[in-house]
């Protein structure tokens, strides 16, 4: 149970996180771009661009919340999380195979980029871990 309530804990703290972010985005894009390191080495401000991001931030942070108070959707919803983070990882990396950027960009961008979509597959794991626990569980009746 201890397992159960730190991973919780942790999805909680991890979905606010997230939110937070695409908060700061939305409301304070020129400050966010100055802020995060290496964001202005790969293009100009644009206001717009940052906003609709901010947004898909709000909605990546609010399906982990929404997956921490709904377990039967934990999975799925966490799963859609995952792979939006991971593709955004993994076009980091096919933007250093093509030679837009260094591959010392890829350190740079791991506590952003990478990490994120690690902690949100590792989410995943714990959920269907636990979904397939409780199913081979007997039911009390």
């Amino acid at each position: 149970m201890r397992t159960s309530s730190s991973c919780l804990a942790f999805a909680t703290l991890y979905g606010l996180i997230l939110a937070t972010n695409g908060i700061f985005m939305l409301v304070a894009p020129m400050a966010w771009y100055d802020m995060v390191p290496g964001v202005p080495a790969t293009g100009p401000f644009n206001q717009h661009f940052l906003r609709d991001i901010g947004l898909i931030f709000v909605l990546l942070g609010g399906a982990v919340l929404v997956g921490v108070l709904r377990p039967p959707m934990r999975t799925v919803l966490w799963g859609a999380v995952t792979l939006w983070l991971a593709g955004h990882a993994l076009f980091h990396v096919w933007e250093v195979l093509v030679g837009i950027c260094a591959p010392s960009a890829l350190a740079r961008d791991f506590p952003a980029v990478s990490l994120p979509a690690i902690i949100a597959a590792a989410l995943v794991v714990w959920a269907q871990r636990g979904l397939a626990s409780a199913e081979e569980s007997p039911v009390l009746t």
